[in-house]
């Protein structure tokens, strides 16, 4: 999934908010809160830059945040497989 970029399954949707970002997912209907500040946008889940190319850019400590984030994602059924 790395050299992809990483898009919501249809059923779920993300908005930015104070503390991060904000999942949604219709399915359910469940929340996840990912605090994450302004290291992410909304946008970058609409898959159009590649995980590699994003996370280049981090520092360490950034990078592993992500990953985590990332993982737990796609582990709650939250991100489609591209």
């Amino acid at each position: 999934m790395a050299t992809a970029g990483c898009k919501l399954h249809p059923a779920c949707r993300v908005r930015g908010e104070k503390f991060g970002l904000l999942f949604y997912d219709m399915r359910g209907p469940r929340l996840l809160f990912a605090e994450t500040g302004a290291l992410m946008e909304p946008d970058f889940f609409q898959g159009k830059e590649p995980v590699d190319a994003f996370l280049g850019r981090l520092d360490l400590r950034e990078r592993n945040r992500v990953q985590s984030l990332l993982a737990k994602l796609r582990e709650k059924g939250y991100l489609s497989e591209q």
